[in-house]
């Protein structure tokens, strides 16, 4: 526990545990009867303390104590007895104090004292004067510095002077947790309820970073104060909730047809059965999740009244109405007679109704997002488009664009949202100047000291600079070179962590890849069918061999078709479920473990082709993001899977209930599994029945 080994008990410790657990055992029988048949007198309540004296994480005899109060209570209140209620509460006070003086760290005790003090009949007077003993045997004992913060709650006591209270803790030990965790509970109500010594927040803030950084030059290993200053490193760079990307992109013009989008580049590289399409998706994308997308809160404009019937829902992978991504699809006339133009404009106002999870109410500039759809004329008959034709992932299929204008494809795809000239802008310059001032006390201090968290917190420094920059459309991307080679650093000096070190610096690898529109267009590619000449003008990024451990900046792909992810070390491709257009997708030689980890994919319309081969799907027998799904064993959801269905003599679609979960719900027309441990023939056939629409698996046309 906490970094300390475990030792192996003397012979004397076993034997002196073995006579306890005897001793429990019999109290344990005696308490249980009298439980049972709720006997409250003075033995019953005798041999429950001695229970909870020597085992305090005793929870069912916790309870017991609750119902043999309230029933002592209401027979003394009965006789209108108030001397009697203060000695019935009093005696389980006392009762709390011996039980932590077994275990201070003990949760149902101090539950038990919370449940007897908000009674209201007990006084609150020795609250503090116990709390400072537990305190000074362990002065971050969070159990003890939770009560306190409902003793304080309870007589009042101003928050001004319990942060007074933390500062005089820290002084005292700065590698107090609890302090710096309860001063930052105490600063964000100050600052909240605009306490006049606490105003402006800037002046409070660069005041706290001073106070801090005493601590970490101090000692600079020891972690308590870094994390407080993590804190206010997030106290410093968030902002307003933002709209940070959308599809289509503002300022756009589309052509819809029967094969799909067309923007100078065909948008669907598949066709498999498609008649008039008059569907658009529509994509917000923001820079934290919210709530409360829908049409009062999102105003949609069209001349055909687009904002009479939207359904907008999140892209995400829980069920919670609350996600990064919101979808609807736009809908148009269907019988226009000739080509028809129609302006779009979506409206995101100030408002009250679309907040974030965090609770921030979304307050960043009025969006209004502008775009035209041109629908072409109706056409009554249904045509079937057959692709025979297998999608290739070989090298030469791929050839980067020479005639194309970048701008038309890359730039107009990304719509980022800037800050007006406003208070907001000016206080950015604030945000900015605080982040330069820490980032060069940071670098002082790893002059003299090689500190992982040192380094760790500059490069998160740096990395929020940057997207600081990014909102003031400054120039930005100067420090991921260096922030990179931070986390190359991390990643030896700290290997328990390196899973984590990873995700970051594929986070920061991507960042920079979408930040220069030189090193972008290196990954885009035009798609050349296999023994042909005829190149297609898919929207595709290549992003294969990148050791890349996560999927990041997806607010930056919402217009890729065509994704290639091979050859990197993924092991979830979460926030992918975002990408609307996605019509191709390789996850060829990663490190997916399961068919739950595709679980983004069940959100993708679009996506016909999909290559997972040579993953580790169904090699490990325990994979924790599985559990993160339902299943049918879940009541809850079973009823609703209907997997029996699909059940044969030869395949029992139980067995292979996560690749029901996932590929139920998908329209694919290609498909690649082979070297995964997973495979074999009987997931072969079950994946032909769940989707009739497929003709390729795993190289082979299917009949």
């Amino acid at each position: 526990m906490h970094g300390r080994p475990r030792r192996a008990p003397s012979q004397e410790e076993q034997e002196a545990s073995a006579i306890k657990a005897a001793k429990l055992r019999s109290l344990q029988t005696q308490f249980i009867h009298f439980h049972h048949n709720k006997i409250y007198d003075k033995e019953a309540l005798e041999l429950s303390a001695k229970l909870l004296e020597a085992n305090p994480e005793h929870y069912t005899a916790w309870n017991y104590r609750k119902l043999a109060v309230d029933h002592r209570l209401n027979q003394s209140e009965t006789e209108n007895n108030a001397e009697s209620i203060k000695a019935i509460l009093g005696e389980e006070l006392k009762l709390v104090v011996n039980a932590l003086k077994s275990n201070y760290k003990s949760y149902g005790a101090w539950y038990h004292r919370k449940w007897v003090l908000s009674k209201g009949h007990s006084s609150t007077d020795q609250e503090l004067r116990l709390l400072a003993k537990f305190q000074k045997a362990d002065s971050r004992n969070f159990h003890a510095w939770n009560h306190r913060r409902f003793i304080t709650a309870l007589k009042n006591i101003p928050d001004e002077e319990e942060l007074q209270y933390t500062t005089d803790m820290i002084y005292d030990n700065f590698s107090n947790y609890s302090a710096w965790h309860n001063r930052s509970a105490l600063l964000i109500r100050l600052l909240k309820e605009n306490v006049k010594e606490y105003s402006p927040k800037e002046n409070v803030l660069t005041e706290e970073l001073e106070f801090v950084r005493h601590a970490l030059f101090t000692d600079p290993d020891d972690q308590s104060g870094w994390f407080y200053h993590l804190w206010l490193l997030d106290q410093t760079v968030k902002l307003t909730t933002l709209l940070v990307s959308s599809w289509p992109p503002h300022g756009s013009s589309l052509h819809l047809t029967r094969d799909g989008l067309l923007d100078n580049f065909i948008l669907s590289p598949l066709a498999g059965s498609k008649s008039n399409a008059r569907t658009l998706p529509l994509v917000l994308y923001f820079s934290e999740a919210v709530k409360n997308i829908n049409p009062s809160t999102v105003k949609v404009e069209c001349e055909c009244n687009l904002n009479t019937d939207l359904v907008w829902r999140p892209l995400s992978g829980n069920d919670i109405e609350c996600a990064q991504a919101w979808l609807t699809y736009l809908k148009f006339p269907d019988r226009v007679q000739s080509l028809e133009s129609y302006h779009v404009k979506v409206n995101i106002s100030h408002s009250q109704g679309i907040v974030s999870l965090s609770g921030s109410v979304y307050c960043g500039a009025v969006a209004q997002l502008m775009f035209t759809v041109h629908v072409p004329p109706y056409n009554s008959e249904h045509i079937e488009m057959e692709n025979e034709k297998r999608i290739s992932w070989k090298e030469e299929n791929f050839c980067t664009y020479e005639t194309v204008s970048p701008e038309s494809i890359l730039v107009n795809s990304s719509y980022q949202m800037r800050m007006p000239i406003d208070d907001k802008a000016r206080n950015l310059d604030w945000n900015i100047q605080t982040l330069d001032n820490e980032i060069a006390h940071c670098r002082e201090l790893l002059l003299s000291v090689n500190c992982k968290i040192g380094k760790l917190t500059l490069a998160r420094l740096l990395m929020a600079r940057e997207q600081l920059m990014s909102y003031n459309d400054s120039n930005a991307g100067n420090h991921y070179g260096e922030v990179l080679q931070f986390y190359n650093d991390l990643m030896e000096l700290d290997p328990p962590h390196i899973q984590y070190y990873k995700d970051e610096y594929s986070s920061v690898l991507l960042r920079q890849l979408f930040s220069n529109q030189e090193s972008l267009l290196e990954r885009c590619h035009q798609y050349r069918e296999p023994s042909s000449s005829i190149i297609y003008n898919y929207s595709c990024l290549r992003l294969n061999n990148l050791s890349l451990s996560r999927v990041g900046c997806v607010e930056k792909l919402l217009w890729v078709q065509i994704l290639d992810l091979s050859c990197n070390q993924l092991r979830s491709i979460e926030g992918m479920e975002a990408m609307q257009l996605l019509s191709c997708l390789n996850l060829s030689k990663n490190l997916l473990c399961s068919f739950t980890a595709l679980d983004p994919l069940r959100q993708l319309r679009s996506l016909k082709v999909l290559d997972i081969s040579s993953n580790e799907i169904g090699a490990h027998s325990i994979d924790t993001r599985r559990y993160l799904c339902s299943s049918p064993l879940c009541h809850s959801s079973g009823s609703a899977w209907n997997i029996e269905q699909f059940s044969t003599d030869a395949v029992n679609a139980i067995d292979y209930w996560e690749a029901f979960l996932v590929f139920k719900h998908l329209n694919l027309i290609q498909l690649d599994i082979a070297g995964n441990a997973v495979s074999d023939e009987k997931l072969k056939l079950l994946l032909s029945e769940l989707m009739p629409s497929l003709k390729w698996l795993d190289g082979q046309k299917l009949q």
